[in-house]
């Protein structure tokens, strides 16, 4: 998670959304991203989108059934749409999205076989999140 923080700092860095991910085979990271939904000018690049998108091209294979997606916040349904495509494995979050997480529309999107542990590193992803927002409004 802690890598997946430092991702959510370089977005933070280049005026996005602070959110990061990366993805994990093994013990070793195979596919990283952060938010860049401003810079692209692109909806869906969000940084869970940027993680798959890598980790599929490095392992040479779309399904990532061996991995694991750690992400400083719950994924939005589009995400969670893709990494029930990718069949990930497993996914690691920190903070929950209570206006646009998963759960809260569809809990059920995810791959049937994938498990999900939240709350890992919350308060410091919840942290970056709210200064960021808190930041927009003053």
């Amino acid at each position: 998670m802690r890598l997946a923080l430092n991702e959510a700092h370089k977005a933070l860095k280049e005026g996005e959304v602070p959110i990061g991910a990366v993805v994990v085979a093994g013990d070793k990271v195979v596919g990283r991203g952060h938010n860049m939904v401003e810079t692209l000018c692109d909806a869906t690049a969000h940084a869970e989108m940027q993680a798959i998108t890598a980790a599929a091209s490095t392992l040479g294979g779309k399904y990532l059934n061996e991995c694991t997606l750690y992400v400083t916040v719950e994924p939005c349904v589009m995400c969670a749409g893709a990494l029930a495509w990718s069949q990930i494995g497993r996914i690691v979050y920190g903070a929950d999205d209570p206006k646009r997480g998963y759960t809260t529309v569809a809990g059920a999107i995810l791959h049937p076989k994938t498990t999900v542990e939240k709350g890992v590193l919350a308060d410091e992803c919840e942290a970056l999140m709210s200064g960021f927002f808190a930041g927009l409004r003053s």
